[in-house]
């Protein structure tokens, strides 16, 4: 979480101490909104951490998924260099081949 974004900690709302007037507010009150801010800032809180969680889950998900579409472009591309039906290579193909090998491994998504 960034913590420069956000001003407040629950702590620092818990602990805040106000300076008593002959006409200030009633400190019931005060305390009762305070109680629901602070509520609300581990609410906020949780939430955060559940969504970074969550993130991280996912980057690790996405990057498994996208070694394994290389992998699987590459076994794709075994296949059919094994099942040429003339068995004859000229250099064009061979060089296309290369190419395709180069983008799955360096990680060029076409």
């Amino acid at each position: 979480m960034n913590k420069s974004l956000i001003n407040l900690t629950p702590e620092e709302i818990l602990n805040k101490e106000f300076k008593i007037d002959t006409r200030g507010y009633r400190l019931k009150e005060v305390d009762q909104f305070l109680d629901e801010i602070i509520a609300d800032y581990q609410t906020f809180n949780k939430i955060i951490l559940d969504l970074q969680k969550e993130k991280e889950e996912n980057i690790e998900t996405i990057l498994e998924l996208k070694q394994e579409n290389r992998d699987l472009r590459t076994s794709v591309e075994i296949s059919k260099s094994a099942n040429n039906r003339d068995g004859n290579f000229n250099n064009l193909d061979i060089l296309k081949r290369i190419s395709q090998l180069e983008k799955i491994v360096y990680g060029k998504d076409e």
